[in-house]
């Protein structure tokens, strides 16, 4: 069902734009169906600060529960922000306090950029743990996505993430490895993940400390896992709420970066995402980079333009179907009130009986 534009958010105007279903207020009011309330912390940079708002919007209103989606975005202190960025944000995104005040049924938490070596150590862990600490709570069930992972695991099972010797960058193949699990129903039993990350927790530290691990890469690791109560806190270390552009967006920035000095070694290719033809019209212009950098001569427009249609996008079915049950089982689950996050009867420790 539709998601309900509460706000006037700008990210709802381009999902109108995109085709998506977005109901007024008004409209939402003359329907007899119930709402889902979703908070979205957003940590992500300014850079991709209203994309990161676009992709999980796009996946929770792709969900067809018989429910009307209200998402509420906030973010928290500890995160640099433009004055661009602050006042959208200022405009737009709900405090903490309120969200708190007024409740939430789900709760996702984007990834963030982090400075230090020890997430402990940056600005944004005690804000962080702060919401988290509420929403294990308060809140059905909690999405963690990539660092918000990390760093809920290491909060709750004291697993620190490893440095890996080359960053996690591409699109991988993954396998369920529990079929039964309703997180996981009726979706591909192999489906395409992107990931891009320097850190990981591997499976069996996962395994270790109790999590149920649901989908895992030969060569990316895991994807997917949750809690030991099996639901109440939901892992991904990949990005399945990526667009088709977003590791091409990438991409060009640490083209860019090599350019401009800001890192010694050109980029490689995401893995597993760009086919020969695009191979071929970014190695003619890496060698274009290197040939007119620290030069007075002009650095060509990245050509962006001429790849767009060799890019495919081969995992947003499987996204779309695990928000889907994710989603659906809240909906099960959760009490009327948003403020209370399960009705009466449900075990809070094992709320799907598993």
């Amino acid at each position: 069902m539709p998601l309900v534009a509460h706000i006037d958010l700008p990210t709802f105007n381009r999902l109108r734009e995109e085709g998506e279903e977005i109901l007024s207020p008004e409209r939402a009011s003359k329907q007899d169906i119930r709402e889902l309330h979703v908070g979205l912390l957003n940590m992500m940079p300014d850079a991709a600060l209203e994309a990161t708002e676009r992709q999980f919007f796009r996946l929770v209103g792709a969900c067809n529960q018989i429910v009307q989606f209200h998402v509420h975005p906030f973010t928290i202190d500890g995160l640099k922000r433009s004055p661009e960025a602050q006042a959208h944000i200022d405009k737009y995104y709900e405090t903490f306090e309120q969200i708190k005040q007024d409740g939430l049924d789900a709760l996702i938490i984007s990834g963030a950029n982090v400075v230090h070596n020890k997430l402990p150590e940056e600005d944004f862990w005690e804000p962080l743990i702060e919401v988290f600490s509420w929403a294990k709570e308060n809140v059905t069930s909690v999405l963690c996505s990539c660092l918000a992972t990390h760093a809920v695991i290491q909060h709750c099972y004291g697993i620190e993430r490893t440095r890996l010797p080359f960053k996690r960058w591409g699109v991988f193949s993954h396998k369920l490895i529990n079929r039964n699990h309703p997180l996981i129903a009726e979706i591909n039993t192999r489906f395409d993940v992107p990931h891009s990350r320097f850190n990981e927790i591997f499976q069996h530290d996962m395994e270790r400390c109790g999590l149920k691990v649901l989908a895992v890469s030969s060569e990316a690791g895991v994807h997917l896992a949750v809690s030991p109560d099996g639901f109440r806190i939901v892992f991904f270390q990949g990005h399945p709420e990526y667009d088709d552009i977003s590791l091409l967006k990438e991409y060009k920035r640490e083209v860019l970066r090599f350019y401009h000095d800001d890192r010694s070694d050109y980029p490689p290719f995401p893995e597993h995402y760009f086919d020969e033809a695009v191979q071929a019209i970014f190695t003619d212009y890496e060698q274009h980079v290197k040939t007119v950098k620290n030069t007075a001569i002009a650095l060509e427009d990245f050509p962006e333009n001429q790849v767009l249609e060799h890019l495919d996008n081969t995992w947003k079915d499987t996204a779309k179907a695990v928000f889907n049950n994710w989603l659906g089982k809240i909906y099960q689950l959760t009490n009327e009130s948003r403020r209370l996050p399960f009705m009466d009867g449900i075990d809070p420790k094992n709320p799907l009986g598993l």
